[in-house]
């Protein structure tokens, strides 16, 4: 009797152990539905009723999520080091004819984002195209393509070898006041430097010729009119960046109106913004509105605006003028920083480039001596890690490059050379037009 009584209850519990499962199961299916992985414009991932964060890089120039899948400046950002970061914010100079081991470390050591060349570096075409090529060579190792840059203005600022013709100087464009022809000069000047494979000019000179005492512009500008030199020079401009040159404004904010050449001393410029807006100004104001790319500035003291630092690392007028005020987002460069009127003297060159980036600059031009060279990329190094200069700030500046390169497809391909004979042609049908 008690034998059955304990099968009876065995039974009993498995039958209600079966009914139970079957209850539970149909709950799960009508009521607690799993649903379905989805993905909205408005909202992130759902599965499994937990929302799930999508992972977003932040583009930290506009300050805002975006699909780096589908941004490869981005990308390619998120890919470099520290020190090939900091190696975006430095174009070099170099010295000699050839590729020498001071390029080769700056290359392999501190992966900088490019070169600047001057009429030592240039002494024949073959020589010239085969130094460019070597350097491009050497930074096959590196993830991004060189800067390859150059003055070249025309008139007294070339740096072309022979046996080029020699192109006329912006003011003597400015005589003939013709917008046409100036763009045709800025596109003959893109052409001779994309036949070496170069890529960056630094020109046009946007600076209003307004002071004849003025010992460095002079016949450099496009004339004494501000409105002039913007016509003139948007015009240079777009006819060097047809070519697939990157054209460099300068010198911001304006060094038409001093009297000390900045290569020595240090210039100061004493007017206020409402005259720096109707003249210095306004030819860049012009050249931004009209697409220019890379604005250069320059070591001038503007005592109404900043009365203590420099343009080329005051923060008031990169990021408070150029920046804020005349709406500029592209790349900032400095003039060399080995000129002497970069820091008065008085600060070192590395601390001198710090403040530049805080300021708003993306590149630090310093175009001699290795030594200089290599103390500006250590000490821009070591202001990342203290966290003096934040990643926030280092990532703004560099992939503002990174995006220029790409958008002018910058790479390391060799050439062949410039065809002299052609562009001479070319060139001199351009000077028979002037008046």
């Amino acid at each position: 009797m008690k034998r059955c009584t304990y099968i009876s209850v065995l039974i009993c519990l498995l039958i209600l152990a079966i009914v139970g499962c079957g209850t539970i199961s149909e709950t799960t299916k009508d009521e607690v539905q799993i649903p379905p992985k989805t993905e909205t414009s408005d909202g992130p991932k759902v599965s499994n009723g937990v929302k799930e964060e999508k992972s977003q890089t932040k583009d930290p120039v506009a300050n805002k999520p975006v699909d780096d899948s589908n941004d490869s400046a981005l990308t390619q950002l998120k890919e470099l080091s520290l020190e090939e970061k900091v190696g975006q914010l430095v174009i070099v100079g170099m010295e000699g004819t050839t590729l020498d081991s001071s390029s080769r470390k700056l290359l392999n050591t501190y992966h900088v984002g490019g070169f600047i060349f001057f009429k030592d570096n240039m002494e024949s075409i073959s020589q010239s195209v085969q130094l460019f090529n070597s350097l491009k060579k050497a930074n096959a190792g590196n993830p991004i393509p060189l800067w390859m840059s150059i003055d070249e203005e025309g008139g007294r600022v070339s740096r072309m070898p022979e046996p080029f013709v020699k192109l006329p100087s912006s003011g003597r464009v400015g005589e003939n006041n013709d917008p046409a022809l100036a763009q045709e000069i800025g596109s003959q000047i893109g052409k001779r430097l994309f036949g070496f494979g170069l890529n960056m000019a630094f020109a046009p000179v946007l600076d209003v010729n307004s002071n004849p005492d003025n010992p460095v512009i002079g016949d450099r500008s496009f004339g004494s009119s501000a409105e002039q030199v913007g016509r003139l020079g948007i015009a240079a401009m777009k006819g060097i960046q047809e070519t697939g040159v990157v054209p460099a404004v300068k010198h911001f904010p304006g060094h038409g109106d001093t009297s000390v050449d900045s290569h020595f001393g240090l210039p100061v410029v004493e007017h206020d913004l409402e005259r720096l807006n109707n003249l210095e100004l306004a030819p860049f104001k012009d050249a931004i509105d009209n697409g220019a790319d890379v604005v250069m500035v320059s070591h001038l003291l503007m005592s109404k605006i900043d009365p203590e630092t420099p343009a080329s690392f005051s923060k008031p007028v990169i990021t408070g003028v150029l920046r804020e005020q005349l709406g500029f987002k592209g790349v900032v460069i400095t003039d060399d920083m080995t000129m002497g009127a970069a820091g008065a003297g008085k600060i070192e060159i590395g601390e001198v480039a710090i403040r530049s980036v805080l300021a708003g600059t993306n590149i630090v031009l310093v175009g001699h001596e290795y030594d200089k060279e290599e103390a500006v990329i250590k000490s821009l190094i070591q202001a990342v890690k203290s966290k003096r200069i934040t990643e926030k700030v280092l990532d703004e500046r560099v992939l503002t490059i990174l995006r220029l390169k790409q958008k002018y497809n910058i790479n390391d391909q060799p050439v062949t050379g410039p065809d002299v004979k052609q562009l001479n042609a070319e060139a001199k049908q351009l000077i028979s037009k002037l008046k």
